[in-house]
């Protein structure tokens, strides 16, 4: 099952028609032309976030009205008003108001997938020359945890979140892990509402800044450096160098080193110093990214029949 199809399948078969039994989110009707409500030409998050410096956290009291402060700060109008605020609702806020029912958890889950297919196709769009290694690491840093994490703090997304008090004492509307959920749930969230478009039209305006900053950094980057990133990113692995052989006198050796992700060997170089060789490696493993991309999602992820 593609990723298109596996999103779609999540969309109309996720337990929705269960509600308002037990306030879980819903799709809008079937049958029903569901006109957008988002109008992407009104929104900027630099200048959303410029516009808001002097704002204050809206009350926690009252979920109604954070969701009312959240969607007039960023322009987003969602149909279904139960689907943005369960995706405001961090899990430690649930126990505290009468008002709340579910976290976004679940949100966050379908929010994932979406933000990796709608940066997938953007890239590929963007750039019909480059092979599937490249596209795959420049994917993982527009998704990866900080990256979101930004996105959220551009649209104030911080202080729209209902947290609990204890989570909040602790640091919890600045913790990266926190905000990069949260803004998946929004993603999650606005695709059930509205659909893939609305999506897009939300997302793209964060992924051009982003990735100008990506191709001005790996200017400056090196392999092992691109590698690390790719790899934490998507593996949530530090890449590891083994010298496996040398060769040559002394005055004029030459190293063989592998590099190895979770035990597992993505490429090989040599050089005339160990750093040379493990240069080398990197940029081997990212040359043949592609291939081994598609065997960790196989065996990772594998297909319905």
């Amino acid at each position: 099952m593609g990723s298109k199809a596996s999103i779609e399948s999540l969309r109309q078969d996720s337990g929705l028609q269960t509600w308002p039994a037990n306030g879980d989110e819903t799709p809008p009707a079937t049958g029903v032309k569901h006109k957008s409500l988002f109008s992407p030409r009104h929104f900027s998050p630099v200048q959303t976030l410029q516009k808001s410096v002097k704002a204050t956290t809206p009350s926690q009291d009252d979920p109604f009205e954070i969701a009312r402060a959240f969607q007039q700060h960023t322009g987003l109008t969602f149909a279904n008003q139960s689907l943005i605020i369960r995706a405001l609702t961090h899990r430690s806020s649930v126990n505290e108001s009468p008002f709340l029912i579910g976290d976004n958890e679940r949100l966050e889950f379908l929010g994932d997938a979406v933000i990796g297919l709608v940066a997938a196709e953007f890239l590929y769009q963007r750039f019909p020359e480059k092979r599937e290694g490249p596209l795959t690491a420049m994917r993982a840093y527009l998704v990866r945890k900080e990256t979101l994490a930004r996105f959220a703090r551009e649209i104030d997304l911080n202080r729209h979140l209902l947290m609990g008090r204890g989570e909040v004492d602790s640091g919890g509307r600045e913790r990266d892990s926190t905000l990069s959920s949260g803004f998946e749930a929004v993603v999650g969230a606005l695709y059930l509402d509205q659909g893939m478009e609305a999506v897009k039209a939300f997302l793209i305006p964060f992924f051009r800044p982003e990735l100008e900053r990506l191709q001005t950094d790996q200017l400056t980057k090196d392999a092992k450096s691109r590698l690390q990133e790719w790899s934490q990113a998507e593996l949530k692995e530090t890449p590891s160098y083994v010298t496996i052989g040398a060769t040559g006198p002394d005055h004029d050796r030459e190293f063989t080193v592998e590099v190895r992700i979770g035990g597992r060997v993505y490429g090989t170089g040599s050089g005339k110093s160990k750093q040379q060789a493990a240069q080398a490696a990197a940029q081997d493993a990212l040359e043949h990214l592609a291939a081994h991309q598609q065997q960790i999602t196989d065996s990772d992820y594998p297909e319905s029949h």
